[in-house]
């Protein structure tokens, strides 16, 4: 299959890197061009190219930026791109990275958010596991204890290709429902970066509480910052 993955941060390069071991051809861009990736793609096995040629490249775009990134990505970038391409939102909103963003503080969700911004629905999947884990802990299906990852997105097609993904990358995907569900794996959420089995992955989306998303975030905002603060200290 022919993925363009836009974004080359630790999550879009080691979703090439997975991609490409399982014989996928993999097209991977950047803001900044892909001079400036070509290192990177390489070592992936990957292809450098523009973030135009990467929304084109074939049959599933995954967009991995940071969120106050997508605004910055072509206004016309899905234009002309065949309605069956499928395209997934794999980011998350921490307002000290991102700066505020009044829609999504005001109640939008996040992927909704991206998705008016793109023009294109979006599924979301691949924003609540550290990277460590999407690069190691992939696991043959029926292996017990394999991790679970929730997809959420319309429409119901785009959402079934992407759970089959999920599942060929080495984790139980499951269906966590339209876009208008995927508040339940936003940051701090009790899903978000836990790598729980299918089971308790489903009895933790269930236990989110839409009320508490303000919450959430700044939880997830507050660890955020003290993770990096204490990286900076080292």
């Amino acid at each position: 299959m022919k993925i363009g993955i836009i974004g080359a941060g630790m999550i879009g390069r080691t979703l090439a890197r997975r991609l490409v071991n399982l014989g996928h051809d993999v097209v991977l861009a950047n803001s900044r061009g892909p001079d400036t990736i070509r290192e990177i793609a390489a070592d992936v096995g990957a292809t450098a190219v523009t973030v135009a040629e990467a929304a084109r490249h074939g049959e599933i775009v995954i967009v991995a930026v940071p969120q106050r990134a997508v605004a910055d990505l072509p206004k016309d970038l899905f234009a002309g791109v065949p309605a069956d391409v499928v395209v997934i939102d794999s980011g998350n909103y921490y307002p000290s990275r991102d700066g505020s963003i009044p829609a999504i503080d005001e109640g939008q969700l996040e992927s909704a958010w991206v998705a008016e911004l793109l023009g294109r629905p979006v599924i979301k999947v691949f924003n609540n596991i550290y990277f460590k884990s999407l690069l190691e802990k992939g696991t043959p299906k029926g292996t017990t204890g394999r991790i679970a990852l929730p997809v959420a997105g319309d429409p119901p097609d785009a959402r079934a290709k992407v759970l089959r993904l999920v599942d060929e990358l080495g984790f139980d995907p499951v269906d966590a429902g339209s876009i208008e569900e995927s508040w339940r794996q936003q940051p701090g959420t009790p899903c978000y970066t836990r790598d729980l089995e299918a089971p308790r992955l489903k009895e933790a989306l269930a236990a989110a509480d839409r009320s508490g998303i303000p919450e959430y975030r700044k939880a997830a905002d507050d660890a955020m910052r003290a993770y990096f603060k204490a990286q900076n200290r080292r």
